[in-house]
């Protein structure tokens, strides 16, 4: 009768081994649920749920998300990197609160990003590509109908962030995107039922000289389009301190004003 060998079986690992295979699972998990948490704040930050100046807590975060502290803290480091949050030594963690004279210098930067980035696409964009931006613009058409100012935002963002990924040019895009995330709170702001409608307008006009494959008037047109949207940003910011200059003036002193 034959014998058969007896298959060795394989020598288990040390344990050193497995305790570094185990950190390294648990590594990535935690690596994975804390983008998925900065995701998440960062919506809620770039939607002004999270308004600009809050404190966030680890604890509140945690509970509000379904998870652990630990990645919610990784979330607020990434967040910072981002320039959405800012970390104060024993105080804790903001939201961001960009001063009007940073803003407005940060759109002057940006209306020159997206010159290049509407002469950019005018010569390299596909029909495909058109069709997708003429989608969005359709969309932020019917939030403005509806008055729905948060659809408007989210989609407005959506819209501006295809544009810049159709560039191709990945070190623009995250310097882009780092640069005008600072800018979120002042674009909510300035959602009005007319400016939703000026700035639909303005997104047709951008799709259409792209898509018309026409560099400078499309470069143009997402240079004026930004400017503008400076320019409202600064006139909402002159009448809320007006306006908060005379609810803080004496009684009798508005008065006679009025």
């Amino acid at each position: 009768m034959a014998t058969h060998a007896k298959t060795p079986s394989p020598e288990p690992k040390p344990e050193a081994e497995k305790s570094a295979g185990h950190s390294t699972i648990a590594l990535l998990q935690r690596n994975s649920l804390a983008s998925l948490v900065q995701t998440e704040i960062e919506r809620l930050i770039l939607d002004g749920e999270l308004s600009s100046g809050a404190k966030l807590t680890e604890s509140t975060l945690a509970d509000r998300l379904g998870v652990s502290r630990g990645p919610v803290r990784e979330a607020f480091r990434m967040l910072e990197e981002a320039g959405l949050v800012r970390t104060e030594k024993n105080r804790g963690v903001f939201v961001r609160d960009v001063p009007i004279e940073e803003a407005l210098e940060i759109f002057e930067l940006r209306a020159a990003m997206d010159q290049y980035v509407g002469r950019k696409l005018a010569q390299s964009v596909t029909a495909a590509q058109v069709k997708d931006l003429r989608q969005f613009v359709e969309a932020m058409e019917q939030a403005t109908k509806a008055g729905d100012a948060q659809a408007y935002h989210r989609l407005n963002l959506d819209f501006h962030d295809r544009l810049l990924e159709l560039t191709g040019n990945s070190k623009f895009t995250a310097t882009y995107r780092k640069l005008v995330n600072e800018l979120s709170l002042f674009r909510r702001q300035n959602l009005t039922d007319e400016s939703m409608a000026v700035y639909s307008r303005e997104h047709r006009q951008i799709v259409k000289a792209i898509a018309a494959r026409d560099a400078d008037a499309a470069g143009l047109a997402m240079f004026q389009h930004v400017m503008n949207s400076r320019e409202r940003t600064l006139q909402n910011y002159l009448q809320r301190q007006a306006a908060a200059s005379m609810v803080s003036m004496p009684a009798a002193l508005t008065a006679s004003i009025v």
